[in-house]
This record gives structure tokens, sequence and C-alpha cells, in this order.
């Protein structure tokens, strides 16, 4: 039996651990601040006499554009966050009288535990919804700041000084958002403590918790849909006039959206995917807590099985031992990429970033089984669907903690196969724009397509295995398994955005300098590369959670004996589930359509009312702020139908259809989601890349290179891929963890409408076999 004092050992790894990793994000930003915002051109930087003879107009220049894109993302995070808050607190009434009424109505609950349970779990999505916009703003504060930086370091001889830059400001963010999301959900979970002392009691903990979860996935639904439409409104709008139409390089100053491009990779790369992250980390630990602290089985007061929780708390939060301790083995490996394999020439870029990776998610593998056998009793019993899992190990909790986390390795590296033009299926999307903009499409759609054969396999082989050893709780560890490197993927997902920011400024700054945008442009293409296989670990990551948080929806609505998928309810609701991600895509990639749309016709209107803008070498300069205003106002509207849709359909469901019917759209939405949304991102993924094969070819090649009517062809699918990849394909992860942390937080209030039948129970309880 596990003795009291692993609980003085639980607080130990989580608390220092926590600590530890907010100490280092602290040191990587002072490492980036150190950093002088002074052009090596200008001389005064490095004591050099500098090429432009002390040319200190650059520095201000450099100045300029970074504080221009700088006030561009706080203008649209601030307004954002405004509407998220007012979100949070209309919504947080809405989880507060719902909760409080359903746990009223379970037998043997007082109106005062109700109110307490609704109340408890009110502030954890509160928490949650703070977490998440906290993590989103020191994200997007970091790549603003290093982006100029990374420019600066770009100016100095080699590689190691640009990539480190930009790969430190990632870690700042990655290593920021674990530690604080840790830290947060276990103090949260002491002071519930508290309220439920009593190990038989846990379980109201757990299921209040759950609001934290809920609140994270919320605001990661605006940030990822409101992001990612701002950035690819901009983005779509630079790049038909820009490139397609008048011939202007990408990044040119000369083009009025420019600002707004730069702008919308820091809100939607940067902020949105950190959200996203943050949000499948808390479902995640929510889900295998709930489990973990269920039980099926009492007579007469008294546990008739040896259930997990009744041995000791920090066997309960075994989940949070694992992630933490996670924390620490990114950290250690971090310094693989910065100083152990440090970046020289161009290809080590690539090399450092997937070793990164790799490194990290091996290292883990013996750490899991040292700590399973350290927390975890000999034996236990765990509640779960179809049966109770009698015969729990270390062991087996280690084994299916490993199954995620080699799965979502895996699945990252099969994502970089698809969409690096290193390998051969970009490069025949690059061969196929010879013959036009269609058969660039039509390649593109089919090895999007054909990228979903290998990641299916491998998730359905990770949930075999997470279910064969402990049935849904198996299925949750796994989950977290995938998510236990998650500072460095967020470390490498956001060194992207940085990287294509530094570009950006490069072109705009430093136009008679092209060296120092080649390198920037190489940096940024293992950016783009190492932004798609960040994709792919979250989809790969959202539909083990979905389903982690759908095992504990079961488990706690008490449909422990499965769900029978021939009933006419829930068929009839999974076919509706499964049309949710198409309808949401819908809504997205039009939101998208219709921004660029607006963008389009501004920056025409400017070319046209001021024509000496196309002039090569004029000084004139667009109104940028303009366009960003267009980006702003077009997200801030067109984010609302999506998540409504998405936030409303359980809510409908249960209240009206009841538990099988949220049974059925959870189903359809995961199964037909996760492929969708692999599909759509690497799609996007492979024509962005090709684009950027074909710029990397002199003229004399084949494929011709940059302003070829066959880098046109490649500009056209990358336009079409940007809404797929960067909009609607990574925001249907939260889709699909947004509808079953909603359904969970909302189990009581679905249970206590006719026991679970709905509204309109005569149809539903005829129906259900």
């Amino acid at each position: 039996m596990v003795t009291t004092s692993q609980d003085l050992w639980l607080s130990i790894f989580v608390v220092a651990f926590s600590v530890i990793g907010l100490a280092f994000a602290a040191i990587q930003f002072k490492l980036i601040a150190d950093i002088q915002i002074i052009s090596s051109t200008d001389g005064a930087s490095n004591g050099e006499a500098g090429r432009a003879g002390g040319d200190s107009e650059v520095t201000k220049r450099l100045k300029d554009i970074s504080g221009a894109i700088s006030t561009g993302a706080d203008a649209f995070l601030h307004a954002e966050y405004l509407i998220c808050v007012w979100f949070s607190i209309i919504f947080a009434c809405i989880i507060f009288a719902f909760v409080s009424w359903g746990s009223t109505r379970v037998p043997g609950n007082s109106t005062t535990d109700g109110l307490i349970q609704g109340a408890l779990t009110t502030v954890a999505f509160l928490l949650g919804a703070f977490t998440s916009m906290l993590s989103g703003w020191i994200g997007m504060k970091v790549a603003v700041f290093a982006n100029v930086r990374t420019t600066i370091a770009a100016q100095k001889p080699g590689w190691t000084e640009c990539f480190n830059t930009a790969f430190r400001a990632g870690g700042v963010m990655g290593f920021a958002l674990t530690s604080l999301a840790i830290l947060i959900l276990y103090i949260a979970l002491q002071l519930y403590k508290i309220q439920y002392p009593s190990s038989s009691e846990w379980f109201m903990v757990m299921e209040a918790i759950s609001g934290y979860g809920l609140g994270g996935s919320s605001i990661a639904m605006f940030g990822r849909v409101g992001g990612g439409i701002y950035t690819k409104a901009a983005d779509v709008g630079a790049d038909l006039v820009g490139k397609v139409v008048h011939g202007i390089p990408e990044d040119d100053p000369r083009n009025p959206a420019v600002i707004a491009d730069n702008v919308g990779d820091n809100v939607g790369d940067v902020a949105g995917m950190g959200a996203d992250l943050f949000g499948s980390f808390a479902e995640s630990t929510c889900a295998a807590l709930v489990i973990a602290s269920q039980a099926d089985e009492v007579v007469d007061g008294i546990v008739k099985a040896d259930y997990l929780y009744n041995y000791s708390w920090s066997a309960v939060l075994f989940p949070l031992v694992i992630s933490a301790t996670g924390l620490i083995i990114c950290l250690l490996s971090s310094f693989v990429a910065t100083h152990l394999l440090p970046v020289r020439k161009e290809k080590d870029v690539e090399n450092a970033l997937k070793i990164q990776l790799i490194v990290t998610t091996l290292a883990v593998i013996p750490v899991v089984f040292g700590l399973a056998h350290w927390f975890l009793p000999g034996t236990f019993s765990l509640s779960g669907v179809g049966s109770t899992v009698p015969q729990g190990t270390p062991d087996k909790a280690a084994g299916a903690i490993v199954a995620g986390a080699l799965g979502g390795l895996i699945i990252g590296l099969i994502t970089e196969f698809y969409t690096s033009h290193s390998f051969k299926p970009v490069r025949e999307v690059a061969n196929a724009c010879k013959t036009g903009a269609a058969t660039n499409i039509i390649y593109g759609l089919a090895l999007g397509y054909k990228s979903c054969i290998i990641p299916v396999f491998i998730l359905a082989i990770v949930i075999f295995i997470g279910f064969y050893t402990l049935n849904m709780y198996g299925v949750a560890l796994a989950a977290i398994g995938m998510l236990v490197t998650l500072a460095t993927g967020l470390t490498i997902d956001a060194y992207g955005p940085v990287c294509d920011n530094a570009g950006g400024i490069a072109e705009m700054a430093l136009q008679d300098y092209p060296e120092v945008r080649e390198k920037t442009d190489a940096l940024d293409a293992a950016g783009n590369t190492t932004a798609a296989i960040g994709k792919g670990f979250a989809i790969g990551s959202a539909a083990l959670v979905s389903l982690a948080l759908y095992g504990a929806f079961a488990v706690r609505i008490g449909i422990r004996n499965g769900v029978n998928i021939l009933s006419p309810v829930t068929f009839a609701f999974l076919l509706i589930g499964s049309n949710l991600p198409y309808w949401f895509s819908a809504l997205t990639m039009k939101s998208v359509g219709t921004a660029a749309m607006q963008m389009v016709m501004e920056v025409e209107r400017q070319f046209r009312e001021q024509p000496q803008l196309l002039n090569e070498g004029t000084t004139l300069r667009p109104d940028y702020t303009r366009c960003v205003d267009i980006s702003t106002k077009a997200a801030l509207k067109e984010m609302v139908p999506p998540a409504a849709l998405v936030m409303l359909s359980p809510l409908i469901a249960g209240t009206f259809f009841g538990k099988y019917a949220v049974a059925g759209v959870l189903t359809g939405g995961l199964v037909s989601g996760v492929q969708l949304a692999v599909s759509m991102s690497n799609t996007g993924g492979a024509w962005d890349n090709a684009k950027k094969y074909i710029e990397k070819q002199s003229p004399e090649h084949e494929l011709q290179g940059k302003g070829s009517d066959i880098h046109k062809a490649a500009v056209v699918g990358d336009t079409v891929g940007d809404p797929l990849k960067d909009t609607s394909g990574p925001s249907l992860n939260i889709l699909m963890k947004l509808m079953a942390i909603i359904s969970l937080v909302f189990a009581p209030y679905f249970l206590a409408i006719n026991d679970g039948n709905g509204v309109f129970h005569q149809i539903t309880e005829s129906s259900v076999l």
C-alpha cells in the first residue's frame, strides 16, 4: 500500500518542477533580451566598421517595423480577450446554474451540496480560461519581442546565434505555459480537497476540476478560430494581390497587408496554438482524474474492490507527476539543440528540431516506468466502460503512456514526410505546378487524403493498447503520454512564427542585404515543416483526449455497458455529429474568404490611389493600419458562429434527446473530425512547402524559381491551403475536445432531465435498446 509520504513526493515533483520550468523560461527570456536592437550595418553593435558606413537608418527601420507588429498584435489580442472575458463571465453563470441544479438532483445531495459543486466547477472554469488567456498572451509577447532580435542575430556570421534566439523564444512559451498549467491545476486540486477530504469524496473534486479543461478549451476555440481568420485573411490578401497580380515579393514593404500578415503569425500560430495545446493538457489530465476517482461497485456503503483512490491522493494524481517530470526531461533535452549539437549550417536546422523531439520522447520511456512503480500500487481496480478493470498494474499504466508518446512521435514524423520538401510527396506537388494551378490543387488534395492513412492506424493501435491495458483510464494515460513532451512541442511550434516574422522584418528593413533574408528563409522553411509536425501532434493528441473525455463522460453518466450505435437516437446523432466538422469547416473557410476579399479590395484600392507604391525602390509606404483593422474586425465578427456551433451542439442534444444522443454526437464528431483535420493540415502544409521548394530554385532549373508561371501556380495552391492548414484544420482539434469536455462538465445536468433521457424522453426511452 502506498504510504502518505508519497503525497509529499507528489508535491515536490509537481511544485518544484513547475517552479524550475518557470525559472528556465525566465532565463531563456533574459538571453533573448540581452540582444540589442542595433543592426550590424550600424557598426555600433559589435565594434565593426559596418557595411553601410554606420547606417543608423536601418536600425530605426528595424525598430519601427517590429513596433508596428507588436502594436497590431496587442490591439487584436486586447479586443479578442475582451470578448473572451465577457464570454467567460456569461458562460460561468450558465455552468453554475446548470451544474448546481443537476448536482442537487443527485440522490443523497442537498441543495447546499449542489450549489457547492456548481460553484467549484465554475471557479475551475474561470481558472482554466484565465490560464489559457495568460498563456496565449505570454507566447504572443515573447514572439513579437524575439522576432526582430532573431533578425539581428541572423546578421552575425554563422547559424548558431539566430537559430538559438528563435529556439529560445519558443522555449519561453513552451516552459512558461506548461509550468503554469501544471502548477495552477495542482493548487486548485489541493484547495478543492479541503472541501472533500475523504477519499470516497474525491470523485467530487475531480468532477468539479473538469471545469478547468472546459475553460482552457473554450478560450482556445476563440484563439484558434479568431487568430486563424485574422492571419489567413491578411496572408491570402497579401499573396493574391502582391505576388500573383503585381509580382511583388513576399513581405515587401510596399504591400499594404504585410504588417497584418506578420501580426497574424503571432496571434494565430503562437497564441492560438498555445491555447490549443494548453486545453489538450488540461482536458487529458481531467479525464484521467475523473476515471481514476470513480467507483461502481458499492454495497451498503462499502466499496467491493481496491479502487485506485483507496490507496493515496498521489496515486490518483499520478498523471500530474508524469506531466511535471516530462517538463524536466524537456528542459534537459533542450540543451541538445543549443549546446550539444548546435546548428552550424543550413541543413542542421531541420535536423536539430527533429532530433530534439525524438530525444525528448525516448528519454521519457524509462522514467515513466520508474514513476509508475513509485507512485502506483502493485495492483488496483478501476471503473471502466463495459467492465471494471480488476488487475491494474504500474507496468500497464506505463505501457499506455509510452504507447501514447511513441504514437505521437510517429504521427509527427509521418506528418513531416508528407509536408517537407525534402521528401517525394511535396516534390511531386511542386512538379504538378508545371501544368498549372489546377493540377497542383489535385495533387495536394490527394496527398492530404493519403496522409491520413498511417496516422489513423497509429491512433487505432494506441487506443487499442490503452483500452486493452486499463480500459478508458489507459486511453487517458495514452493521451497524457502524447502530451508529456508538451514543452518541447510548443517550443518547436512557436519557433516557426518567430522565424517567419524575422524574415518579414529582414525583407522590409534589410533589402540591401539578401544574405540575411536567405538565412531567415531557411530558418522559416524548417519552422514551417515543424509547424506541420506540431499540427499533426496536436490533432493526434486531440483525438486521444476526446476519446478519453468521452470515456470519462460514459463512466460519469453511468453508460458503463457501452453504447448501442444501432439504436435510432444514437445512430441519428452519430450522423449529425459526423457532419459537425464539415459544417464547422464551412463556416471558418467562408469567414477567411470573406475577410480576404475585403483585404484584397483594400490593397487594390491603395495601389490604385497610389500607383507609385508599385515602383521598385520607392520610399513611399502604404497605410498598414487600415489592413490591420480589417483583419481584426473580420476575425472578431466571424469567430462567434463556429464557436457557438461547437458549444451548443452537445448541450442541445443532451437537453432534448438525452445522454445517448450526446454519445452519438461525440462519436461522429471524433471519427470524422480527426481525418478531416489531418487531411486539411497536411494538404495546406504540402502546398506551402511546394511553393517554398520552387522559390529555392534558380531560373535555369526546370521549376524556374520565383516569378515564373510555375511559381504563380504554386502560390495559388498555397493560398487555397492557407485556411486549411492554419484556420479550419487546427480548429477541428478544439471541436473534438470542446464537445467532449462540455458533455463531461454538464453530465449532472443531463442526468437530471428525466434520468438522462432528455426532454423528449418518450422518444428516446422507447428507441434505446
